[in-house]
């Protein structure tokens, strides 16, 4: 009778599935990948300028790589580029040390706006990207990185969430990144495609960084905006607690390019 029984527990755990992490165990999976994206010139002060977050990918999602995925608002806006002022990301260096090295802009989605990078340097782990067209409302998810520009230290900062809506938006100019009713009454006839409405709350500093599954560590989504409810100083008062994040999806025709070219 006991080892009847036992084959059938041992069966049970086998036709499960894969076993899910835990938040702690899903955090220690990304926080490796998650990249300080800013600029760095030499007669600043400080030198090295936070614009937001970043995050490692890799062709065929596996292994190491030197590709980084990050928001396109994220990069200097044309017109108000400092042609001085050099495009880098820091990379984790074990438990606490940050590394910077200089990158360069390889594929540009302005209608996503995503931005492919490489980087210099070693390696760095690579998130996989998840299934995002298999998201459902109502879903369990989280986001890491660097909000209110890194005020509270070049530390990776995880937030949980969920997914609130998914819905058809297009997004605003580059520069209007925080949205209010005016610009989401502004918002007609542009590219439009489904966007993920999030019950958490991101902050600057967020913009690029991975949603990912709290139970796998895969990517889900790309932190894109904020829903402000005032003034951009608001955001950081009075928080709305509704972020919107690019699906992962938009993610895998630039590196598809790079592959093929």
């Amino acid at each position: 009778m006991r080892s009847s029984l036992f084959f059938v527990v041992l069966a049970a755990v086998f036709c499960a599935g894969p076993v899910k992490a835990d938040m702690p165990g899903a955090i220690a999976k990304v926080r490796p990948s998650v990249l300080i994206v800013g600029t760095y010139k030499n007669t600043d002060n400080p030198r090295f300028s936070l614009r937001g977050t970043g995050f490692v990918v890799a062709n065929g999602n596996l292994g190491s790589s030197n590709l980084a995925i990050t928001n396109a608002h994220v990069l200097q806006q044309p017109g108000k580029e400092d042609v001085e002022a050099a495009l880098v990301v820091h990379v984790k260096v074990g438990e606490k040390d940050w590394q910077m090295r200089p990158a360069a802009v390889l594929e540009v989605d302005r209608i996503h706006d995503l931005v492919l990078l490489r980087f210099e340097g070693p390696a760095a782990p690579a998130l996989r990207v998840g299934d995002s067209g298999a998201v459902q409302e109502g879903q369990a998810i989280a986001f890491t990185g660097f909000p209110i520009g890194g005020a509270l230290g070049f530390s990776p900062v995880t937030h949980r969430g969920m997914v609130s809506s998914i819905a058809l938006a297009a997004l605003p100019t580059a520069s209007a990144r925080q949205l209010n009713e005016n610009v989401i009454r502004s918002l007609r006839g542009g590219p439009s495609f489904n966007i993920f409405q999030l019950d958490g709350t991101a902050y600057p500093g967020n913009s690029g960084g991975p949603v990912f599954d709290p139970d796998t560590g895969e990517v889900l989504g790309i932190i894109n905006m904020v829903f402000i409810k005032g003034t951009r100083e608001s955001a950081l008062t009075n928080p709305s607690g509704i972020s919107y994040a690019i699906p992962s999806s938009h993610i895998l025709p630039l590196l598809q390019r790079r592959q093929n070219n």
